[in-house]
Formats: structure tokens, C-alpha cells, sequence
């Protein structure tokens, strides 16, 4: 079943108000105007090439039957579902306690046992996650750029609107894909604070308690592991929502115009 992700407003994703939650990053501007922001981005040479093609007119052209329209469109829908639950099922899974058994799924998370994190220095014990975490983002990558472009080369075939949405998407993609590549890589370095965190919080309780290596230690040991495990995966699953929009939006576009 496809998993909708829920909407989000334009100043703000799902992705930034978990890592302002988690506090590694700051809350988003609500005063802040889109349009502005979105144009401190964008160099004055795409903006005039933005505003050429927005201001070309449409051209008429003969409009698909609406059976083979309808048909092109519930293949995109299947697909985005495909890519969608494929993600969600490999984020989820992977970052489930024994997830590291081999054949279980293709990304694993890190094999070292909790009790012996402390022993290492938050750096060195947060490299293995770092590593997971992008290797989840290049699976996101590999697996949602292509469906983007499939998306978008079946809705330029609909109508002539909707050929010039693909082909501002298209702009959009190539003119902003470098910008959040970057701004995208920055948060596993982001994550890294949370696991500091979460681990100086174990040593402090771990001190105070007195329970180096018992069960109660262990226990602990545990439970902010898993804690950390579970912020990641909230992470990972805002990412894919925030990576899956332009093609979502495609598709919800596609079907306005088979009503």
C-alpha cells in the first residue's frame, strides 16, 4: 500500500522540524518569505532562463485519449508506491535491533555491541552510523532521481500544461540539485551532535550509578543505542518524505488533469 506522505508548507519540511526537535538544528523561519528565500538560491542567469520558460505560452497539440492518459497515470502512481514502500521497508527494517544478520536486508546497521560504545571515543564510535546513514541517502538517491524523471517524461506526454510543468521541473532539478545535494550531506554531520549527546548522557548515568559492566549497565547501554536508533530512523524516513515531494507533487498534478 502506498504510504501518502503528509503534506508539509512550503517554510518548512517534516526533515527540519525533526532535527529542530531533536535540537541540532535551528527552527525554521516562519516569517521568512518562500519566494525570497527560494531566490537567494537561484543564480540571476537560471532565473532569466525560469522566466522564459514560464512566460512561453502553451501550445496546442491533439490531448491523449483519456483511457491512455488514465493508464499512463495509474502506471506512475504504481511506480512512486514501488519506490516508496521499497524505501520505507529498507529504513525501517535496517534500523531494527538485529538488523545486521546477513541476508536480512542490504543496509545494516553497525555490528559493535552497546556496552562496549563507551569504551571509544564519540568520534570513532559514531563513524559506523555516519557511513549507514549515507549509504541510506545514495539508496535514496539512486532509487528517487530515476523515478522523478519517469514521472515527469509521462506527464509531458499528457497535455500541453502539463509538459511545461515537466519541463519547469526539470529546470527546478537541475538548477537546485547541486544546492541540496550539499545541504542534504550535512545531516548525518548533523546527527553526529545527537549521538554525543545521547552518549555523554549514558557515561554521566553510567558514572553516577556505578554499574560498569552488570546488567543494569548493560541495560543502559541498550536503551540509548536504541534510542539514538530510533531518532535516525525518524530522520532517514523525514528525508525520503522531503526527496519524494517533486515527484509526488508530478503525480498529483497528473491526476487533477484526468478529472
Amino acid at each position: 500500500m502506498t504510504r501518502t506522505p503528509p503534506r508539509t508548507n512550503f517554510h518548512s519540511s517534516e526533515l527540519i522540524r525533526c532535527l529542530a526537535d531533536l535540537g541540532i538544528a535551528d527552527a525554521p523561519d516562519h516569517g521568512a518569505a518562500f519566494a525570497e528565500r527560494l531566490g537567494q538560491w537561484i543564480h540571476f542567469a537560471d532565473a532569466i532562463t525560469l522566466s522564459a520558460v514560464h512566460g512561453e505560452g502553451i501550445a496546442s497539440s491533439p490531448k491523449p485519449q483519456a483511457g491512455a492518459h488514465a493508464a499512463a497515470c495509474a502506471a506512475a502512481v504504481t511506480e512512486f508506491g514501488r519506490i516508496q514502500d521499497y524505501l520505507f521497508k529498507s529504513i525501517t527494517t535496517s534500523c531494527s535491533p538485529g538488523s545486521g544478520k546477513p541476508g536480512k536486508t542490504h543496509l545494516s546497521l553497525p555490528s559493535s555491541e552497546p556496552e562496549t560504545v563507551p569504551s571509544q571515543s564519540p568520534a570513532a564510535a559514531y563513524t559506523p552510523y555516519r557511513r549507514f546513514y549515507e549509504a541510506h541517502q545514495r539508496d535514496m538517491d539512486s532509487s528517487i532521481q530515476p523515478l522523478r524523471v519517469n514521472v515527469r517524461s509521462a506527464v509531458a506526454k499528457c497535455s500541453p500544461r502539463l509538459r511545461k510543468l515537466a519541463e519547469l521541473d526539470a529546470l527546478f532539478e537541475k538548477i537546485l540539485r547541486e544546492r541540496e545535494t550539499k545541504l542534504l550531506s550535512k545531516v548525518p554531520l548533523l546527527l553526529k551532535a545527537r549521538f554525543e549527546q545521547l552518549f555523554k548522557e549514558h557515561q554521566q548515568a553510567h558514572a553516577d550509578t556505578g554499574e560498569a559492566g552488570n546488567l543494569a549497565g548493560r541495560t543502559r547501554a541498550d536503551a540509548w543505542l536504541a534510542r539514538f536508533c530510533n531518532d535516525m530512523q525518524m530522520l532517514l524516513l523525514a528525508e525520503m518524505e522531503l526527496r519524494l515531494q517533486p515527484a509526488m507533487g508530478l503525480i498529483e498534478a497528473f491526476k487533477q488533469d484526468t478529472q
